[in-house]
């Protein structure tokens, strides 16, 4: 993929996240950033499984960007001392 197309899936997956877990944006360059390592996380995870990891910019990539970023977001408020607002 190229880097346009892993900023435009970090920036859709980032802000998704961003709103499943707190309801709010983290900010454009945050959601970009955990967008984009979320990408890379949720890869990981989906490949230790046995899954396909991020393979272009599509829906499943998608998915699998939003759950990495999920979980890279919930990391992030637990280190940051912030609590997950319902």
């Amino acid at each position: 993929m190229s880097i346009l197309a892993w900023v435009v899936l970090g920036l859709i997956a980032g802000f998704i996240a961003s709103k499943l877990v707190n309801k709010t944006g983290e900010g454009v360059m945050l959601d970009i950033v955990l967008g984009v390592v979320g990408a890379v996380v949720g890869g990981w995870v989906f490949t230790t499984f046995g899954a396909h990891g991020v393979n272009g910019l599509n829906l499943y990539s998608l998915v699998v960007s939003v759950i990495g970023a999920v979980l890279v977001l919930v990391v992030y408020h637990a280190m940051r001392g912030g609590r997950v607002r319902a």
